[in-house]
């Protein structure tokens, strides 16, 4: 259970700083972070989050299931 609770952290986590740096390459439109189309940084954080929301329905079904 802390394992789960521990990876959608980190996941979510990375997807707010993944965010945060396609706002950044947006806005200064120059190209930063070496990543030419800022929805990139959006497909990434997209995965990063749905992993960490099934790792958070993962530890409480794992909770459920201890009783």
């Amino acid at each position: 259970m802390k394992f789960y609770t521990a990876v959608a952290w980190v996941c979510g986590i990375l997807a707010a700083a993944i965010i945060i740096f396609g706002i950044i390459a947006l806005f200064l439109g120059n190209n930063p972070f070496g990543i030419r189309h800022e929805a990139n940084y959006f497909v990434v954080a997209n995965s990063l989050l749905l992993l960490a929301i099934l790792c958070v329905l993962a530890g409480q079904g794992c909770r459920e299931k201890k009783g």
